[in-house]
């Protein structure tokens, strides 16, 4: 945003202090709009749109699953001819670049809207300002910067993505209260309670992919799906870290291949056969570097995910996994749960390194009682 456009805008906030908290009302209508479609849009942003006028809302829209229609064609195919003189709030810039659909902006200024109020430019170097721009040539007022941070932090994996070809990276951890993850021999143990479950459900619907290693494949015979009423067409792509690619056949996220997206990492010289069979029984195997321990490169997965169109990542473990994210300087969110039970001995959650290494160089946000259980929520600083 330039300076002038600033100082006009502080004036504008001066002049009107009851409609900017209208404004902001209605922004946050935006952004609870576009968490609808968290998951479900990559590659393309998960944003949420508004249309009011005269105080009231004419068009609600978000992005659909496939990431087509956008959030402001389906606000102002719901708004009709009413759309005509109203203010569209939109959670990231109107595109302005011609794609599988034609422009956002030029939609908008088709349907007479006379004033858009946007959270945030976007830096997808395909749009960057253009779609801002073009409004305004057309006599659009155009406001930017309104709950910015938030509307940043939920577009945080589309810009990690357009910006550092990575999507963003959800680490969670549940922790007994004696600061354990497994029982020893790497046994699984029931840590977190019903509640606790249900929740990392609905965080796993909210991520484009899932990610653990072939550790806790063979460990714990994972499903990682959302298994809640009505959400396992919500379940993200599962991503398995298998450098050598010895994961039996009959585990679960490969016998359930064909009914939900599962993709494996393997080592560059892990064996074509293997590789072969996996892709007959419906999954997709990836190939990046490993170094001398066999272990893959986080860095390098990330990139080919987001080469995929992922988004957001949500690491689930085990804890040679998350520590090699945390070593790797990668994880954005920490999601801990903290239960009352404890273990004795056992297992670290992050291997070799402490869970105070991880949180120190975090800002705890959240804090959410589940049943018996606790959740923590940190931001990377």
């Amino acid at each position: 945003m330039d300076m002038q456009t600033a100082q006009t805008e502080q004036a504008v906030d001066r002049e009107r202090p009851g409609e900017r908290d209208e404004d902001e009302r209605l922004m946050r209508l935006a952004l609870d709009l576009g968490r609808r479609g968290l998951g479900r849009t990559w590659p393309n942003p998960a944003v949420g749109a508004v249309i009011v006028k005269d105080g009231v809302v004419l068009g609600r829209g978000w992005t659909q699953p496939g990431g087509r229609p956008h959030a402001e064609a389906e606000a102002l195919r719901r708004a009709g001819r009413a759309a005509r003189g109203a203010t569209l709030y939109v959670t990231l810039e109107p595109c302005a670049h011609h794609g599988k659909t034609p422009p956002c902006a030029d939609a908008i200024v088709k349907a007479g809207i006379a004033r858009v109020v946007s959270a945030l430019e976007d830096p997808n170097p395909q749009v960057a300002g253009r779609g801002h721009a073009t409004l305004r040539a057309k006599g659009v007022a155009v406001e930017v910067g309104l709950l910015a941070e938030a509307a940043r932090r939920m577009h945080a994996g589309h810009i990690l993505r357009v910006t550092e070809r990575r999507p963003h990276v959800l680490l969670k951890l549940a922790i007994s209260a004696d600061g354990r993850a497994g029982r020893p021999g790497r046994r699984p143990a029931a840590i977190s309670g019903e509640q606790a479950r249900a929740r990392v459900f609905q965080l796993r619907a909210q991520s484009d992919a899932i990610l653990v290693g072939i550790g806790t494949v063979l460990a714990d015979h994972p499903q990682l799906t959302c298994r809640l009423p009505g959400m396992m067409p919500c379940s993200p792509v599962r991503v398995v870290l298998d450098a050598r690619l010895r994961a039996p056949l009959a585990t679960p996220v490969i016998a359930t291949a064909r009914e939900v997206p599962t993709w494996f990492f393997a080592a560059r010289e892990a064996s074509p056969i293997a590789a072969e069979i996996l892709e007959q029984r419906g999954c997709r195997v990836f190939r990046v570097a490993a170094d001398a321990d066999g272990r893959l490169d986080p860095v390098q997965v990330l990139r080919a995910l987001a080469e995929e169109g992922i988004t957001r990542l949500m690491v689930e473990g085990g804890p040679r996994v998350a520590a090699s994210f945390v070593a790797a300087d990668v994880v954005d969110e920490v999601v801990l749960l903290r239960s009352q039970q404890t273990i004795g001995e056992g297992i670290a959650p992050l291997e070799g390194l402490s869970l105070e290494a991880l949180t120190a160089r975090m800002t705890a946000t959240d804090r959410e009682p589940l049943g018996a259980d606790t959740l923590e929520r940190y931001l990377r600083r």
